[in-house]
This record gives C-alpha cells, sequence and structure tokens, in this order.
C-alpha cells in the first residue's frame, strides 16, 4: 500500500514539473538618478510599482517587484500540438488565452493535444 502511493505522488510530481514550462523574465532595476533612493520597479510604461506588489501587465504576464528586479512570468498557456498546416492559434488580450481555429473557418475549433505555459 505504502508503495503504490509512493508511486502516485512521483507520477503526479512528474506531471506537474513537465507542465510548469512558464516562459518568465526578469528585468534589473533601474537608477533614475545616479545615488537616488530606488522606492520601487519601474515597467515598461514607466510606471512605479512599490516593493512587494503584483500585478498582471497588458501582455498577460504575472509581474512582482523586489530589490532585485520586476520579474514577469505567463499567466498563460501556448498551444504547440496542433495541425499548424490547417489551424491557427488566436491569442484574446482580454481573457489572456488562446483559441485554436481551423484557417478557412474561424468558427471551428481545432484539437489540441499539447500547450507549454
Amino acid at each position: 500500500m505504502c508503495l503504490k502511493i509512493i508511486l502516485a505522488c512521483l507520477l503526479v510530481l512528474a506531471i506537474s514539473v513537465t507542465l510548469s514550462n512558464a516562459d518568465c523574465f526578469i528585468q534589473p532595476l533601474k537608477l533614475e538618478i545616479p545615488n537616488d533612493e530606488i522606492t520601487g520597479c519601474h515597467d515598461s510604461n514607466g510606471k512605479l510599482h512599490e516593493f512587494g506588489s503584483h500585478w498582471r501587465n497588458a501582455d498577460c504576464y504575472d509581474c512582482s517587484c523586489s530589490r532585485d528586479g520586476i520579474s514577469c512570468c505567463s499567466s498563460f498557456a501556448t498551444p504547440v500540438g496542433y495541425d499548424e498546416e490547417k489551424c491557427v492559434s488566436i491569442f484574446n488580450k482580454e481573457t489572456c488565452t488562446y483559441k485554436v481555429v481551423e484557417k478557412n473557418d474561424d468558427s471551428k475549433e481545432c484539437p489540441v493535444h499539447e500547450w507549454v505555459g
């Protein structure tokens, strides 16, 4: 019984590691004025975010501000396992999701067998 539980836990761990392939980046802090006190992080639009704050940017990345800089990871999964000759993926910035549809008829969704992110 104990061996079955251990094997089940290993299986869950193996699956979760393969699904956690997020697109992330870190943007180092920039000093506006030399020797100036840093009070937070300026994002790409120039907006100041306090240390310890979290937000979602316009490109659907979840970001946070720390003394190391701005750390952002994608909040969406990207389709990669579909028929690219027949279908096309369309990203919706309002919902931060992809939809995969036929190129000739966008009312018909295509099956996706693999997602990354």
